[in-house]
């Protein structure tokens, strides 16, 4: 009998319809153990260290809920030592990167599915594993722009009506327009390394984006790195200027997201640095930092994704 572990949180505005169909239908499934994983009020790698602990081998772990819900339970698997352990997530969030990354699979495919192997990334704070991001990792500007989503008026406006993302789009530009100036995101100079060993001066940057999925903030293109094991999109820039973020949304809406592709990238900073630093939408700030890397991660995640 395969065992399905539900990831969810019970505190969630759409726990209503998660609860009608998910879990009421996992519940009639036959031939199938659920077990529930509920979300605590805790930070995602809390949740996520919680997590791989009950992962027994052959689990099939599926998130149902936003983009948060789902980087607890893919980095609860690949932190677990279980073996043959697999990954879907079923989008009930404001973006939902994660599961249009997977193709937005619906529940019936999932339980009956083939996993796939598909390339996370990592990050590492002052050489330290800090977490693991399917979608993409942001440092500066976009990631302190997250913190908009918490004020509890906004947070109460996102839970009524089917406009999420245009709303969020709206909050998002006027936080811009008000505090793009208003801190430094980004030492002002830092050095970026990558996998030669060589590193370039970067002055004058707010934002630094490492993009391996489909989409960030749904509406900005990516592409398909977490298929492969080594490469991803790397992105550097200066983005408090309204004709270079114009630009930059402008092709990253309509085309894709401007970057090269790097194996590895290395921020160094001369000074030790407070920097916010997001994956998915779950941010954190870290004090003393000193170097940032970006790299794939040593192992992949088992993944069911639409056929």
């Amino acid at each position: 009998m395969k065992r399905l572990v539900l990831v969810y949180n019970p505190r969630s505005s759409h726990y209503g319809r998660i609860n009608r169909d998910v879990i009421g239908v996992l519940k009639a499934e036959e031939g199938l153990e659920l077990a529930h994983f509920k979300i605590a009020q805790a930070s995602v790698d809390v949740n996520a260290v919680n997590l791989a602990k009950v992962l027994r081998d052959g689990d099939l772990v599926v998130a149902a809920g936003g983009d948060g819900t789902a980087a607890a339970a893919m980095n609860g698997v690949m932190l677990s030592k279980a073996k043959d352990v697999s990954f879907s997530t079923l989008g009930f969030g404001n973006f939902n990167d994660t599961a249009r990354t997977f193709g937005e699979p619906r529940l019936k495919e999932i339980l009956h599915g083939d996993a796939t192997e598909v390339w996370p990334l990592e990050c590492l704070i002052n050489g330290k594993h800090w977490r693991y991001g399917m979608c993409y990792f942001t440092v500066g500007m976009f990631a302190v722009a997250c913190g908009v989503f918490d004020h509890p008026k906004t947070r109460h406006a996102l839970r009524k009506g089917n406009k999420r993302v245009t709303f969020s789009m709206g909050v998002l530009a006027h936080w811009w327009l008000k505090c793009r100036k208003s801190e430094e995101f980004l030492p002002a100079e830092f050095l970026l390394g990558g996998a030669s060993g060589e590193a370039v001066k970067v002055k004058g940057a707010s934002d630094y984006l490492a993009i391996n999925g489909l989409s960030v903030a749904r509406i900005m293109r990516g592409g398909k790195w977490f298929l492969g094991e080594r490469e991803f999109l790397s992105k550097t820039g200066e983005l408090t200027k309204f004709g270079k973020l114009a630009g930059f949304m402008a092709r990253s809406v309509l085309k894709r997201i401007p970057g090269i592709e790097s194996e590895y990238d290395k921020l160094v900073f001369a000074k030790a640095a407070s920097v916010m630093i997001q994956a998915e939408g779950e941010y954190e700030k870290f004090a003393n930092v000193r170097t940032i890397e970006i790299r794939k991660a040593a192992k992949p995640l088992r993944a069911v994704m639409k056929g």
